[in-house]
């Protein structure tokens, strides 16, 4: 088992539009753990830890934005080898 983590920092129209738990929801599904949460200067920070190839295919779901009426303009991402061990993917 190959798994990798990555911390996304996610700007555009993320914030009201349902995007923390439409990324729970992908992120159960795909077997990807973690957490997502709103910040104050109205971006979305994920933590997230899966199979190498899963997480990367979760980071591009999350590039084009999981569901309609949200928009991603940049993420700002960040990769790491040490894993804290998610048990699941949390709304936080």
């Amino acid at each position: 088992m190959n798994k990798l983590g990555a911390h996304m920092l996610v700007s555009g129209v993320v914030q009201g539009v349902g995007f923390r738990v439409t990324t729970q929801m992908k992120a159960t599904e795909m077997d990807v753990y973690g957490w997502v949460k709103n910040l104050a200067d109205g971006r979305v920070e994920i933590e997230a830890e899966a199979e190498v190839e899963t997480l990367y295919k979760f980071i591009d779901l999350i590039k084009k934005g999981p569901r309609k009426f949200i928009t991603v303009d940049h993420v700002e991402l960040t990769t790491y080898q040490d894993l804290k061990g998610y048990q699941n993917f949390k709304v936080v």
